[in-house]
């Protein structure tokens, strides 16, 4: 069964040195590249989640720039 448009799912492995592949769809859909640096986010209770940094920096500077006037 192929997944929605613009999702993906998958397993990793967790290796010796603590480190994983992001599976190639993943990297695929979210254009990440060697020397790319991803944002990790941790939570006891949801899990973990990986983003690319710029993600972030583009929904915080749309956070601050929320009071300027046009």
């Amino acid at each position: 069964m192929k997944p929605p448009k613009g999702k993906f799912a998958a397993t990793a492995r967790v290796g010796e040195k603590g480190q994983i592949v992001i599976p190639k769809g993943a990297r695929d859909l979210l254009n990440i590249r060697p020397g790319d640096t991803l944002l990790v986010l941790a939570d006891e209770q949801r899990g973990i989640a990986l983003t690319k940094d710029e993600v972030l920096f583009q929904q915080l500077e749309g956070f601050l720039n929320w009071e300027e006037e046009p």
